[in-house]
């Protein structure tokens, strides 16, 4: 016998189109596009073929030969799937080969391979710090890391960005045993870098372990893009250097390697721990071989095809060299940034979005990223370069903002 549905008056459910509609005219909404690549820095966007500068595939390896050409004999040799939890039966060959050259290339000790970035963040922090520790977080870093804080249940000391003088002080008055400091290397939505030395030193300082998400610097920074904690030459294959225990190193392979997954990489025990206590390791389906064997590819690449670092870097100087100029009197931001993600901070989130439609009429694809990604009143364009881009390309995209520019500076207006 089942009861009669019982009448409690409105639903909380109701109110998700007003939710909705709130959040268009705060000028909010996200919405995807279905896109297939074309050429180059070149994509279909919903049918229409457009100029990318949204992409994190920072060296163009997406599309790489080797790399396809890696998952094609994959796929013949062990199919597309994994089948079970590293675990259990997933951690084939080729992860478990993976794993050895992504040690050695980035100069530690061990390395643990994982299907996805986001899940590697939220959940090796709560294996290493829990209830009764403390946790200690640059304001500017990725979700990934402040979730994987929030599920920790540790006590979380928040510091301002970059600001290591009150890490310090927050450090030394911690009573807490364990403490965990947590920092991306490369800022994803400025593009500016962790003092990743200086960060080490308080971490020696305070007996801290340090986690550094180095997912913008792998394959881009450092000898050969050995990643952040090469460029400062920090790891067990620098020269005169050897990698601090109290360092663990984490990774994507869906930006500079162009493929997918990610990896943590230390000190042989605590990365045993990890094996041993990270849920989102133990619980999920591993990473199918053929990303695995895309992966090893992509690192023979980065080490026999120097010239895709030198152009990456000749388009991030070409950008940096012009755009100021081209947009002068706007109040228009360029933020400080060498890497490949370079934020053009425009301010309100109406003016984002009109300077990215107005791209967008003209071919290009810059994405305006807004609240809550990004702190109120610095909404902006977040504009991705590869080694993809021609010098052609680049010039197009600041004779685009040159128009943009003009446009704001007379009033004439941009179209929303």
């Amino acid at each position: 016998m089942t009861s009669a549905p019982h009448d409690v008056g409105p639903s909380w459910l109701d109110e998700i189109p007003q939710r909705l509609a709130a959040l268009d005219a705060a000028h909010l909404t996200r919405r995807r596009r279905e896109v297939r690549p074309a050429d180059g820095a070149w994509l279909h966007v919903n049918g229409r073929r457009m100029l990318a500068f949204c992409s994190n595939d920072y060296l163009g390896l997406s599309q790489h030969p080797a790399l396809r050409a890696a998952a094609t004999a994959a796929i013949a040799r062990y199919g597309v799937g994994s089948g079970a939890s590293p675990m259990v039966s997933g951690h084939s060959e080729a992860n478990a080969a993976l794993e050895r050259e992504l040690a050695e290339f980035v100069g530690l000790e061990r390395a643990l391979y994982f299907y996805a970035g986001y899940a590697t963040n939220a959940s090796i922090v709560p294996a290493l710090v829990g209830a009764g520790d403390a946790l200690f977080s640059d304001a500017l870093n990725h979700a990934c890391l402040i979730d994987g804080a929030r599920l920790s249940k540790a006590t979380i000391h928040r510091f301002e960005h970059a600001d290591l003088a009150q890490l310090d002080a927050l450090l030394q008055a911690s009573p807490a045993r364990r403490k965990l400091v947590v920092s991306d290397a490369v800022f994803s939505m400025d593009g500016d870098v962790a003092d990743i030395p200086a960060l080490i030193a308080l971490a020696e300082r305070h007996d801290a372990l340090l986690l550094i998400d180095d997912a913008h610097g792998f394959g881009v920074r450092g000898p050969q893009g050995r990643g952040s904690l090469a460029a400062v030459g920090r790891t067990d294959t620098a020269a005169g250097a050897h990698a601090s225990r109290r360092v663990l190193y984490m990774a994507t392979l869906s930006k500079g390697a162009g493929v997918s997954g990610a990896f943590v990489a230390g000190d042989e025990t605590l990365v045993e721990w990890l094996l041993q206590k990270t849920r989102s390791y133990i619980f999920a389906t591993a990473a199918p071989p053929l990303l695995a064997e895309s992966v090893r590819a992509a690192l023979r690449v980065l080490q026999h095809e120097p010239q895709r670092h030198a152009r990456l870097h000749a388009n991030i100087a070409r950008l940096r060299a012009a755009l100021p100029a081209a947009i002068a009197g706007t109040g228009w931001r360029l933020l400080p940034s060498d890497t490949a993600v370079q934020a053009l901070v425009i301010g309100a989130n109406d003016e984002a979005l009109r300077v990215m439609h107005a791209l967008a009429d003209a071919g290009l694809w810059v994405p305006a990223i807004r609240p809550p990604t990004v702190p109120e009143g610095t909404a902006r364009l977040r504009i991705a370069l590869s080694a993809a881009h021609t010098e052609g390309d680049i010039d197009a995209l600041v004779d685009a903002l040159r128009d943009c520019a003009r446009a704001a500076n007379t009033g004439s207006g941009l179209k929303t």
